[in-house]
């Protein structure tokens, strides 16, 4: 048996996965049933082909919408952790030009109370 703690987010995150996989197959699965009615032409065989057929390209669809959207959050999180840095050294200077006015005004006021 293996002796390693168990990563309970990774655990976690690893069952959203299964579970979002599987609910998209049902989706796909529903909207294939709907997109094959329209076809009362075809044969039970040929129907469940096509079903199959398209459930598969609505769950490989829903994959490539997944990345882009991880792509994308990637990206955003890079910018705005760029844009946090900026606003964090503009603020940190800010109060550090800040302290050292009020420093220099309170040396200048001490300076003239005592001669």
């Amino acid at each position: 048996m293996d002796e390693r703690p168990v990563d309970a987010g990774a655990l976690i995150n690893e069952l959203e996965g299964h579970l979002l996989i599987e609910a998209t197959r049902g989706e796909g699965r529903a909207e294939a049933g709907l997109f094959t009615r329209q076809f009362g032409w075809l044969t039970d065989s040929q129907r469940v082909e096509v079903e199959e057929r398209f459930a598969e390209a609505y769950v490989a669809l829903a994959g490539v919408s997944w990345r882009r959207t991880v792509q994308r959050g990637a990206e955003l999180r890079g910018e705005y952790e760029g844009a946090y840095r900026v606003l964090r050294r503009r603020l940190v200077a800010g109060w550090l030009v800040g302290m050292g006015l009020l420093s220099a005004a309170g040396i200048v006021v001490l300076s003239l109370v005592r001669p």
